[in-house]
């Protein structure tokens, strides 16, 4: 568990979080959901989280959404502006891994800010409209591990100031491997976890 929040500490740290910021997360996996919780700890005031799937949003509102967006053939971008107060968003982070995710968070986010690229796509190829992150001026940039953050996110956990276990969603005996790899592949929860 430490490892994806390494992850979603060196993108908070790519993404220049200050307090009072509307931040987008688009993505409520694993690193989406400690993302919420390193982002309202960071300051943020507004986040708005989005995802596939409703017990993801579900632990997105647990965790400190304040708005939680179905994402569905792209009808989520107008919600996602509306709660923004039509203002947009000031740092997005993406953490799906795919296009329609990295397009919604380019096209919710103001003119001269910051859109983080945490998701890996299926076929190692990632679109957008670069006509509109062009005019807008984004700083995009990309997240690979967790670069130096291992210190920090023991000492998070350490202290209980994030909370990781409630992440995990399914536990297995090792005997149940199978119906592990089944859980994780139909996504019905968050972390599956096998057990020697």
């Amino acid at each position: 568990m430490l490892e994806p929040l390494g992850i979603a500490l060196h993108a908070l740290d790519l993404g220049r979080v200050q307090p009072g910021m509307t931040v987008g997360i688009f993505g409520c996996g694993p690193i989406g959901l400690l993302l919420i919780q390193l982002v309202r700890a960071a300051g943020a005031t507004r986040i708005i989280a989005t995802d596939k799937l409703n017990h993801r949003l579900g632990l997105a509102k647990a965790f400190g959404a304040t708005a939680a967006i179905l994402a569905y053939d792209n009808q989520e971008r107008e919600e996602v502006w509306a709660a923004t107060d039509r203002n947009g968003i000031d740092v997005a982070f993406e953490a799906a891994g795919e296009n329609d995710a990295v397009e919604a968070a380019i096209l919710a986010t103001r003119p001269g800010r910051h859109v983080i690229l945490i998701g890996i796509p299926g076929g190692d190829r990632t679109k957008f409209t670069a006509s509109i992150a062009r005019r807008k001026g984004l700083t995009i940039k990309l997240v690979r591990r967790m670069k130096y953050t291992y210190a920090r996110a023991l000492y998070l956990v350490q202290k209980d100031l994030i909370n990781v276990r409630s992440l995990v969603t399914h536990r297995y005996p090792l005997s149940e491997f199978d119906k592990a790899f089944t859980a994780a592949r139909k996504r019905e929860g968050i972390k599956v976890i096998i057990e020697p």
